[in-house]
């Protein structure tokens, strides 16, 4: 069994080496600076951003399981669980309207 962090996410392993980020759960710019971080891979952080604005994330999404039960977000995690952890591919930006 590894020792490696699980993303909170996606529940894959982020070994040494596979992009990572720590994600605000609370945005900085919402009042999170200092706040509570999760590790996340690279790629599901690019994901939640692409969907979601800071203020839907303070507001409705500054947890990991409330993340995971949005429904774009869900089914991302869901078919990026099915890669390898160093899995990386191009995540759409965010449509301003």
């Amino acid at each position: 069994m590894s020792d490696d962090p699980v993303c909170p996410l996606c529940l894959r392993p982020i070994p040494p080496g596979v992009p990572q980020s720590l994600h605000h759960l609370i945005p900085k710019l919402k009042g999170g600076k200092g706040g509570p971080t999760v590790l996340v891979h690279h790629i599901c952080h690019k994901e939640i951003h692409a969907t979601l604005s800071e203020a839907e994330l303070a507001r409705d999404y500054a947890t990991p399981t409330a993340l995971r039960a949005h429904p774009r977000l869900a089914k991302f995690f869901a078919w990026v669980a099915k890669r390898p952890p160093d899995f990386m591919s191009k995540v759409p930006k965010r449509k301003r309207g």
